[in-house]
């Protein structure tokens, strides 16, 4: 009996990640203002191409799916152009592009990254993360575990202490003593360092030579970045009601337009090496114009179907707001979540109730007594409509707010009460029927 060995061959598509894709995704995350600050730099360097800073948005074709003429072949366009200067979210996401290649595990990231606050520490529950990703509890800290392994380290911790660790670990100083020490930061905070010096069992010169250690380190280690008060710029999308409904439209006043002179191309007495150059840099100036004009028609796109679902809370304010998903968005759109949740991060539209980051309009369904759902943000905001309407003599319970919200409708237990009060910042009835008593 013989064996017959037959070859096979199989295709198996993947996904690489070039530094052109890497730059076209920093370019997705960018603001309006952002991105012209971006464009104006690389003009500074580029002497074929040009911006007009307003009342543009971009010019030519959009961005194809497959590659262009073999001038317009890029496979290193990406690195001759300086990166933009990230944010904290755009920061991380690149780094997470590299980690985590599997599609499945880097959509998981991608929603630790949702929870990430702007000082760098986790901002929701692990029990929340895990519930909305599918993934146990025991799966969530495995995986926060590989999250936290991004620089600067420091970032994803829960607490002070985790996130002092992650530092610690990180530069070698990790001792036995150094961990007791994070162990007892109240104590240290109470400033009781005679009783530090004996929990640890050491002496008052090794304490200092310690606290020298801990003072080097960052407690906040994503307030280096850049932050900006979405409030305190000039919003990206702008949304009217016009004859046929709301519209949404992008703010041509802060979107540079890119231009690109492609006459001195057509010189033919230049030399070799000029035309290389020149080839070389137009090559850059018509990417990045293409770029910059798939960026304004995603994110205009995105918005557009935010709007669409959100025509409630257009007319009535956060109490109507919709719950809404990025997969929901992502499925209408036709893109990855992962390019829905990059869009928002950054993004700010004004509408007739007022300005709002995208992510925030994104909220969890909730359970109500009939056949629809009620977002997460518009119970948050009955609650801050209960309290502020409140007797201060007598303020309202976790319980007695879960009561009258689950009676007009919409199922609340008193522990997300009391989540969503600690989200809003406002302090428990007893806290504040003491302040009452205080003031009067």
């Amino acid at each position: 009996m013989t064996l017959q060995l037959t070859p096979r061959i199989a295709q198996r598509a993947s996904l690489v990640m070039t530094t052109q894709l890497q730059q076209a995704i920093c370019l997705l995350q960018l603001s309006n203002l952002d991105l012209r600050s971006f464009i104006e730099k690389e003009a500074e360097e580029n002497p074929f191409l040009f911006v007009d800073p307003g009342q543009g948005g971009g010019s030519g074709p959009a961005l194809p799916s497959s590659r262009g003429a073999a001038d317009d072949s890029y496979d290193d366009i990406g690195s001759r152009l300086a990166a933009p200067d990230l944010s904290l979210y755009a920061h991380v996401s690149a780094q997470f592009d590299v980690i985590f290649c599997d599609a499945r595990r880097r959509l998981i990231a991608e929603r630790f990254l949702e929870a990430l606050e702007p000082n760098g520490w986790l901002g929701e529950p692990l029990e929340d993360i895990a519930l909305a990703s599918g993934l146990t509890l025991e799966q969530a800290e495995n995986m926060l575990h590989e999250v936290q392994q991004v620089e600067p380290a420091g970032l994803f911790a829960r607490s002070l202490a985790e996130c002092l660790a992650l530092q610690a670990e990180d530069r070698g100083m990790m001792t036995p003593v150094f961990r007791a020490l994070l162990d007892h930061l109240p104590m240290l905070a109470a400033a009781d360092l005679p009783g530090l010096c004996r929990t640890l069992g050491i002496a008052m010169d090794e304490l200092r030579d310690l606290l020298r250690q801990l003072r080097s380190l960052n407690p906040k280690p994503g307030a280096d970045f850049e932050q900006g008060e979405l409030t305190e710029r000039e919003p990206d999308l702008i949304v009217t009601r016009g004859p046929e409904g709301w519209r949404v439209d992008l703010n041509r006043s802060t979107l540079p337009t890119v231009h690109v002179d492609e006459t001195m191309a057509a010189d033919s007495r230049m030399t070799r090496q000029a035309a290389d150059y020149i080839g070389e840099r137009l090559s850059v100036a018509r990417w990045l114009r293409r770029a910059i004009d798939h960026r304004n028609q995603t994110t205009l796109a995105i918005g557009a179907e935010i709007v669409r679902r959100q025509a409630a809370f257009l007319e009535g304010g956060l109490a109507h707001l919709q719950p809404m998903t990025l997969r929901d968005v992502a499925e209408a759109v036709g893109v990855h979540e992962s390019t829905v949740s990059r869009v928002t991060t950054g993004i700010m539209m004004v509408t007739p109730q007022g300005a709002f980051g995208l992510k925030r309009l994104f909220t969890t369904a909730l359970a109500t007594d009939g056949a629809g759902a009620t977002s997460s943000e518009a119970v948050r905001h009955r609650i801050q409509q209960l309290v502020r309407d409140e007797d201060p003599a007598n303020p309202l319970s976790d319980d007695a707010l879960a009561r009258i919200i689950t009676e007009e409708g919409t199922h609340l237990a008193r522990r997300t009460v009391a989540k969503y009060r600690d989200m809003l910042r406002i302090a428990s009835s007893f806290e504040r029927k003491r302040r009452a008593r205080l003031a009067s």
